[in-house]
């Protein structure tokens, strides 16, 4: 199938190791801020080289992106922005229905590289399974045989978004019957934890160079309320939403400093409203070890045409505004770390 950048492709290959882009970047300073990319690469040859855990990795739909010049103790994810299709996906809804559920272009709307930190990002979509769920938010109407571990699914699941999607956002059924718990297994290793852990390795690794770490969970949300949540339906009112779970993931300076940037390009942002963040920051951020995570959601019509699916005027300026955070998370972490 051709592989288009926006569109959704049908992945028929695996490989033993996570894929990474930009290795062949020189100019990124000293030796001692060489790209993770390849730390994880070297990790693997030779545990040695480095005290992390060696990962394990099924498949390539995991990417990192290092930083292009210069480096920051700054980590961003992106964990809903994949479209490729796992070939044992077996969804019979359509792609356009499936999309929906996807921070579209997530990935190249944070330009974190540019300025010196790091992007993971999944390359699966989040509807095959969802990288921000913990491993017990499972619905188990979609489990066909018994499920080793207790359960306990939120109310995302009861909408069908649980760890494992079971319909669209437009309420489209994914799958014609319950998946065997071998197949929900198999996603969960080969996908859920080669990301998780991929993320941590990062942001262990930016730590322990620079005794702090500033983490950005990145995604994009609809322009209207999406089900489970009050005011279904109605129109978002805010451009930006950050959430810091009640600020128990990040010092509070983070969460004003990206505000103050956001508020000062013209943009209404709004903290802590009903996307508070979900299981990446509530696991990674860790404020009194020095470990700040900050879930940025950017409302789509600020940046793409939804029902085109594709980048729309305002995508320039939003970009420019994230890069103008990351940039100025940098400075903050030199000051502080």
């Amino acid at each position: 199938m051709h592989e288009s950048t926006y569109g959704f492709q049908r992945l028929k290959t695996r490989s033993s190791l996570v894929r990474t882009r930009g290795e062949g970047t020189k100019d990124i300073g000293e030796e001692r801020i060489a790209t993770f990319g390849r730390r994880l690469l070297a990790m693997k040859r030779d545990p040695s080289a480095s005290g992390k855990r060696i990962l394990h990795l099924k498949n390539p739909m995991v990417r990192i992106t290092p930083p292009q010049a210069g480096w920051i103790p700054v980590v961003l994810d992106s964990p809903h922005s994949g479209t490729r299709f796992p070939d044992d996906f077996n969804a019979i809804a359509s792609t356009e229905a499936l999309r929906a559920g996807v921070d579209a272009f997530v990935d190249q709307l944070f330009p974190g590289p540019a300025h010196g930190a790091i992007m993971i990002a999944a390359e699966f979509p989040r509807a095959y399974i969802d990288p921000n769920r913990p491993l017990d938010d499972l619905d188990p109407a979609i489990i066909a045989s018994t499920w080793p571990a207790p359960l306990t699914p939120s109310n995302k699941s009861g909408v069908g978004a649980g760890l494992i999607w079971t319909q669209c956002m437009d309420g489209t059924p994914i799958y014609s019957r319950p998946l065997p718990g071998a197949v929900i297994k198999a996603r969960i290793e080969q996908y859920w934890r080669p990301y998780r852990t991929t993320l941590t390795g990062a942001l262990d690794d930016a730590h322990a160079r620079a005794g702090a770490v500033w983490h950005i969970n990145c995604h994009s949300m609809p322009s209207i309320w999406p089900a489970g949540v009050a005011g279904e339906g109605l129109p978002v009112e805010a451009d930006f939403l950050l959430g810091d779970r009640d600020g128990t993931t990040c010092a509070p300076e983070m969460t004003a400093l990206v505000k103050e940037v956001l508020t000062g390009y013209g943009y209404r942002v709004a903290v802590n409203d009903r996307f508070k963040g979900v299981d990446i920051v509530r696991n990674e951020g860790r404020p009194t070890e020095r470990r700040h995570s900050l879930q940025i959601e950017v409302v789509r019509s600020r940046y793409m045409d939804e029902p085109r699916w594709q980048p729309a005027d305002g995508f320039d300026a939003v970009q420019a505004a994230l890069g103008e955070v990351v940039r100025a998370l940098g400075e903050y972490a030199g000051r502080t770390a």
